[in-house]
């Protein structure tokens, strides 16, 4: 009888949300279960089984010197490495270190700062080693995650539409914060995954997911600076969640220093 696939999860600098997301998989995490080895995931069991992985899922981000180092070793036990979540995928909310000098935070917050160490830079997995696949969000979605799961197990590519969050708002006939209410609004260079949750509440989105494939998000600098909203605060609009992501990075940077 052929051995059962060994499935891993590994937790960097993170809030532990994405791990919570693959516990709450509820019936989807048994049949999981049912299919794969659960061979190593601290947050669920302290029981682990030793590498090599046929799937690893990694959260959180790259922040330390002995993170660094250790995601080389999982890399190395791992025949496929997915990231999940914003952190993983583009340094989180961590990464707003990226634009301020850390050695500043570190001697405000900490009596002894010479006990901190810690990386100039939060920096996502794939900046570090290589990745097959990243599933963004921050959460991530329980849907996407199993597809993706399971696609990896069936040996297929997984089907994440790259779409924005606009689409999602389009079909649920969700009416367009920014055009009906003049409410700033990320979603149409954010990456569809969260089924357009804070537009259905009537506020902008937040671009938790991050950039979508290809986003204009000059064309919508253009436009928030029309609805009223300072460069500044542009700037800051694209400095959450997702601030290290390449589009946004860019797009907050052009704003700030046009501030």
């Amino acid at each position: 009888m052929p051995k059962a696939p060994k499935l891993a999860v590994w937790k960097f600098a993170s809030c532990d949300g994405c791990q919570l997301t693959v516990l709450n998989l509820e019936d989807d995490l048994l049949a999981l279960a049912g299919t794969v080895q659960i061979a190593h995931f601290l947050e669920a069991s302290s029981a682990a089984v030793r590498g090599p992985y046929d799937v690893s899922l990694v959260e959180g981000s790259i922040t330390t010197p002995h993170d660094a180092e250790r995601i080389k070793e999982v890399r190395k036990a791992s025949r496929m490495l997915i990231t999940i979540g914003a952190c993983a995928t583009s340094g989180g909310i961590q990464a707003l270190r990226n634009f301020r000098d850390v050695e500043e935070f570190t001697r405000i917050v900490y009596a002894k700062p010479e006990y901190i160490d810690t990386l100039e830079h939060s920096t996502a997995i794939a900046d570090n080693v290589k990745v097959d696949f990243e599933l963004r969000g921050c959460p991530i979605d329980k849907g996407q995650l199993v597809e993706v799961i399971t696609a990896y197990l069936a040996g297929r590519k997984p089907t994440v539409r790259p779409h924005s969050v606009c689409v999602e708002c389009k079909r649920r006939g969700t009416v367009c914060v920014m055009v009906a209410r003049g409410e700033p609004c990320l979603g149409p260079v954010t990456q569809a995954g969260c089924g357009a949750l804070c537009p259905s509440y009537a506020r902008g989105c937040y671009g938790c997911f991050g950039p979508m494939e290809s986003p204009n998000t000059a064309s919508l600098s253009g436009r928030l600076i029309q609805l009223g909203v300072t460069r500044k605060n542009i700037a800051r609009v694209f400095r959450t969640f997702n601030a290290d992501a390449a589009a946004f990075r860019e797009e907050s940077d052009a704003n700030d220093a046009r501030a």
